[in-house]
């Protein structure tokens, strides 16, 4: 094999692996802004509390993935990243002002002062943004998966049939079921309040039935929604360990919700919503964007693949180690995060 295919499928993975890493960290953000949407009880005001603690300090740097996501697309494979954002410029736009003013809200809310009633406007619009952005991401990933992008859109309806279907909708509604299910089981470790624990324990219970609802309806609107993804999941060698990988992670994170066992739940939730995602792409692979762009044919020129690789594989070393001294100064020391929950008040909704 010659070095070009290594260089190829090194840029390949580490897109998924950027993209794998956004689904765990801002998808738990924006699922943050939807129990911040449905906070509800006696607790209410504490659970918008906890949720602004818990993405205050990472959030801007949680969209770094995503960044790195789009740059790997626009250098390595420039065809179907144009074809992209050609033909879905509709939902690709909406998702972009629904981040930026999931962004903004979150900003104006928490440093932003003002009214009582300026605070709960912004808090609302950062929970709806946060409803809507992930429904529109799993939209723009349903109608990649349902190879029905067009090369060379001319009509009105060539922006808007590929993604106004059944299955897209449906991929977006199981975005946002993750994001919150994420969310839902990593919130618990942000406190040591056994109520909040426990309200979002409940939570994350709830979240993880309809994860598998939502999976179970993903998977039978792709017989004719999909049918290079029904075929993938269904056909390839390594689909039934992968479904019974990703099932035992689902009952180990049940498990582990019921037992208070929050730690190991975070991990087994964290693994499931990886094999789902990295599921998608084995199904379609070598296809980038179905049904005629693989990694290969769309792929940018030898030279920019091995500058690309060596550039990504340099700045691993500075990224990666940077977004864990991120993680490490404001997860797990208890100091920061007492100072922390003196700094701001609670995000205010309803």
């Amino acid at each position: 094999m010659s070095a070009l295919p290594y260089a190829l499928f090194f840029v390949a993975g580490v897109l998924l692996v950027a993209l794998t890493i956004y689904v765990l960290t801002g998808g738990a953000d924006y699922g943050g802004g939807v129990w911040n949407l449905l906070a509800s009880g006696p607790r209410a005001a504490e659970q918008r509390d906890l949720i602004e603690r818990a993405i205050g300090p990472i959030w801007e740097a949680d969209h770094v993935w995503l960044i790195l996501v789009v740059v790997i697309m626009f250098d390595a494979f420039p065809p179907a990243f144009a074809q992209i954002m050609t033909a879905m410029h509709i939902p690709v736009t909406l998702m972009l002002v629904g981040i930026v003013l999931r962004g903004s809200a979150f900003s104006f809310h928490s440093y932003g002062g003002g009214r009582d009633s300026a605070q709960r406007r912004w808090g609302r619009l950062f929970a709806i943004a946060s409803l809507v952005t992930p429904v529109l991401l799993g939209v723009i990933i349903g109608a990649i998966a349902s190879a029905r992008i067009p090369r060379n859109p001319a009509r009105l309806s060539d922006f808007v049939a590929p993604w106004a279907t059944p299955f897209c909708f449906a991929v977006g509604l199981f975005a946002l079921v993750m994001f919150a299910y994420l969310a839902a089981v990593y919130a618990p470790l942000e406190t040591d309040d056994n109520e909040l624990r426990d309200d979002f324990r409940r939570r994350a219970l709830g979240a993880a039935v309809a994860v598998g609802l939502m999976a179970a309806v993903v998977l039978l609107l792709s017989i004719h929604g999909a049918p290079l993804i029904w075929a993938g999941l269904t056909e390839r060698v390594w689909t039934w360990p992968l479904i019974w990988m990703i099932t035992i992670l689902a009952l180990a994170a049940i498990g582990a919700l019921w037992t208070r066992r929050f730690a190991l739940a975070r991990l087994c939730a964290a693994g499931q919503v990886a094999l789902i995602l990295w599921g998608w792409a084995l199904a379609q692979f070598p296809y980038l964007l179905p049904p005629d762009l693989t990694i290969y044919n769309s792929s940018a020129p030898p030279v920019t693949i091995h500058i690309l690789a060596g550039a990504l594989a340099a700045g691993a070393l500075i990224l990666l180690p940077s977004y864990r001294y991120l993680m490490v100064v404001f997860k797990t020391n208890p100091e920061r995060r007492r100072l922390r929950g003196r700094r701001r008040g609670t995000l205010t909704g309803g």
